[in-house]
């Protein structure tokens, strides 16, 4: 928390911390939105937990990576549309560049051995901080058994029968819209109630004012529209229309647009695309991609970075394999993030106007609940992985394979616990010790 909590949040200490906010950022979505709760909630302060919530709600009905749009909502709330664009580059910046660098070692066949060691032990590190994330804002959030009740359908309806975000939002906002006209005291309590008085935003901040309009809208649309497109064709006029670059940029476009529910989500899409169709990749190394993503900082949607980077090594149109890579990578990023700025850019002010509506607030209570459900679902996928070393299905359900149980990684995630919940260690703390102790393992063993 800051000394003073009266001063104003300069933008200088805005990209300090959130240059610290991507450089912690491991655990895929529900590691990331964990880390920003609790540097931007608990310690700062800048943000009540009911804002907080509300972006989020807002950010896991838009395609693509929800918590880089979430950064990207709250350094928009913060300071307009650069702080917007300072918190979601650095979201994204320290991610891209260790991927870049991990893509390179695999390109060129280097041994990863001491960094899958490393991220070993971050994983366990992660499970840890993603658990105590999950508790807090469950706690926070689940007011009643009503509440209770819609985790837990929320929960089975992602984990158990496969249904995608956008659409578990869409019928919790329902439900809560009914609820608001039968239980009122439920689904949209009164003004003093905690949820509405920690509606804060930090103090000597200045939230956007009515930004809203056809005019504004027009032209957030024809801005970021033409960022999005002009590396595409600019590269299509340097190598050629017939060249692998404006293939990428249409391929990876096309996923920005289309997919929900995050990274697991564009898997399927992308590996159909870069595998299958136009062989890009060979059968594996989209599994090696999301090896290397899972355990770096950033958005796991950065395996994708991967894919753009081996297809330009691969096909560096008349430049050097390296330098090739490094101009897919490029360019994969771009397309697949600059959109996130369109939607909120786009989408945020009109959310905000809407913010204190009793029937909006009956929605947003509920769909609060169900986001707790789908961080809980994300946690439970990320533990798994992170306990076992193979995780196959039943019934379309993830299911540990039992006799792969990974004792070492089971230790540390327990002893990551024991740290965080019972003694409160800093998240900086928790991950150098874990990754210390996982390269202790390898030594011994």
């Amino acid at each position: 928390m800051r000394d003073d909590a009266n001063a104003p949040v300069t933008f200088r200490e805005a990209l300090r911390v959130w240059a610290r906010v991507g450089l912690l950022s491991f655990g895929g979505p529900a590691g990331q939105i964990a880390t920003m709760h609790r540097i931007l909630v608990e310690e700062k302060r800048w943000i009540g937990e009911a804002r907080f919530l509300h972006a989020l709600n807002f950010c896991m009905l838009l395609p693509g990576p929800e918590a880089t749009q979430l950064a990207t909502y709250v350094g928009w709330l913060l300071h307009g549309t650069r702080g917007g664009v300072a918190a979601g580059v650095l979201f994204v910046l320290p991610g891209f560049f260790v991927i870049l660098a991990l893509s390179t070692l695999y390109a060129m066949g280097s041994d990863l051995a001491l960094v899958q060691t490393l991220f070993y032990g971050l994983k366990a590190a992660v499970f840890a901080v993603v658990v105590e994330a999950l508790l807090r804002i469950g706690k926070r959030a689940l007011k009643g058994r009503v509440h209770v009740a819609l985790a837990a359908l929320a929960f089975v309806a992602i984990f158990a029968l496969g249904l995608p975000f956008p659409l578990i939002v869409l019928l919790a906002g329902l439900i809560g819209l009914a609820g608001v006209r039968v239980w009122p005291g439920v689904f949209a309590p009164a003004s003093g109630n905690g949820a509405e008085a920690d509606d804060r935003l930090a103090v000597g901040t200045m939230a956007p004012g009515d930004s809203r309009g056809l005019g504004r809208s027009l032209h957030v649309v024809a801005v970021w529209c033409a960022l999005w497109v002009a590396p595409v064709l600019a590269l299509a006029a340097v190598f050629g229309s017939g060249s692998i670059y404006p293939d990428i940029g249409i391929v990876f476009s096309q996923a920005a647009m289309v997919t929900f529910g995050g990274a697991y989500a564009v898997l399927a899409y992308i590996a159909q695309a870069a595998v299958g169709t136009l062989g890009w990749l060979r059968p594996g190394e989209m599994v090696d991609g999301l090896a290397l993503a899972e355990t770096t900082p950033g958005p796991l949607i950065l395996v994708l970075t991967f894919v753009g980077y081996l297809a330009a090594f691969r096909d560096p149109g008349g430049v050097a394999p390296l330098l090739g890579g490094f101009i897919g990578a490029g360019l994969t990023t771009w397309v697949t993030f600059v959109p996130c700025f369109l939607w909120i850019f786009l989408g945020a002010p009109y959310i905000e106007a809407l913010r204190h509506s009793r029937a909006l607030a009956g929605a947003l209570t509920a769909i609060t609940a169900a986001v707790v459900g789908v961080i809980l679902n994300l946690t439970v996928w990320f533990g798994l992985h992170v306990v076992f070393r193979e995780v196959g299905e039943v019934a379309g359900i993830p299911w540990p394979v039992w006799g792969t149980v990974d004792g070492w990684a089971l230790l540390l995630s327990a002893g990551a616990m024991v740290a965080v919940l019972r003694f409160h260690v800093g998240i900086v703390w928790t991950l150098a010790g874990c990754a210390a102790a996982a390269v202790v393992v390898r030594m011994v063993l």
